[in-house]
């Protein structure tokens, strides 16, 4: 099979039948075997239903997933990337605004330009600027600093990957955001990126609120985090801990000379528990005795974990 399309949906009925018959269009002009996986993602509204005639109009074409609630788009992609079994997968929102056009070319720039995955960019966006253009601006460039990654909208639903790229990465919570850097975390570093056309919004509105900016960044850090200390967390715990103990030995030591040297000089000095810094250093010893054990426990359970020693293979003989 050439092409899965995968599309996860939450409470997009007016717009799923045109959204068929779209890719259903391209696919046949571009004599495309193909696939649809449609994820309900615990819609409220008649989704599903017309999800099930689509099925029954085209049995051999159309695949779904339901949800009993609303999971969110993460646990969607990942269930629908379980059950995609064309070489080229490519996913798209339900809403109209991707532009299924785009994907023979999506197609040919993994079949043909051998990229591991392809990500779009709505380069011209139809959104409002001030609730989504700009805080979206400012994200991207805050992802491409940390990922390494030169992608202007790593976000973007819509995108292409080699099917061997969807089974070797877990979408979990919401890292939906991140799938090119999972995909870079998993040895997968032909990344692309493709201008497409992004649509308005023709039914419904945006599923989408403010909060998933700031969750986008928390989401950031704890995906850095994790590649960088996820199987060695010592090596981050243990050397701020280290730091941070010997900068509070040094300032204390510091201190109790100053005392020493002034009792014999014959020179009033006042109590060392009479200095801020005394505290201070105290305090420091503490957190970096602290933040050192928090790496030993960490290292214990990352050592006890059933995926310590699971590696990405591409070839053996």
């Amino acid at each position: 099979m050439d092409i899965s399309v995968v599309v996860p949906l939450y409470n997009e009925a007016e717009s799923l039948p045109k959204l068929y018959e779209w890719i259903e269009r391209v696919m046949h002009e571009n004599k495309f075997s193909y696939e649809v996986i449609f994820v309900d993602d615990g819609s409220t509204d008649e989704s599903w239903t017309i999800v099930e005639e689509l099925k029954a109009k085209s049995p051999e074409q159309v695949r779904g997933i339901k949800f009993r609630h609303n999971y969110g788009k993460s646990p969607a992609l990942h269930c629908g990337f379980q059950m995609a079994q064309g070489n080229v997968v490519i996913t798209m929102d339900a809403d109209l605004q991707d532009s299924p056009d785009e994907i023979p070319e999506l197609y040919n720039m993994i079949y043909t330009e051998n990229y591991d995955l392809v990500s779009g960019w709505k380069k011209k966006r139809y959104d409002a600027k001030l609730t989504k253009n700009l805080p979206s601006k400012l994200y991207n460039a805050t992802a491409r600093a940390v990922t390494g990654l030169k992608l202007h909208d790593m976000n973007c639903g819509l995108k292409a990957y080699r099917n061997e790229v969807v089974k070797n990465i877990e979408v979990y919570g919401d890292m939906h955001r991140y799938i090119p850097y999972l995909a870079k975390n998993a040895g997968f570093t032909r990344i692309g990126e493709k201008v497409v056309t992004h649509r308005k919004r023709e039914f419904g509105i945006s599923k989408f609120g403010l909060n998933r900016f700031v969750n986008g960044y928390l989401d950031l850090l704890t995906l850095w985090f994790l590649s960088k200390f996820g199987k060695k967390p010592m090596h981050f715990f243990g050397l701020m801990g280290s730091l941070m103990f010997m900068l509070g030995f040094i300032a204390i030591v510091v201190v109790g000379a100053h005392k020493l040297i002034a009792l014999k000089n014959h020179v009033p000095a006042p109590l060392v528990v009479d200095s801020p810094y005394f505290y201070i250093s105290l305090v420091m010893m503490i957190l970096g005795t602290l933040l050192f054990l928090a790496g030993f426990v960490a290292e214990i359970v990352a050592r006890n974990s059933p995926e310590r020693n699971n590696y990405k293979i591409e070839k053996e003989f």
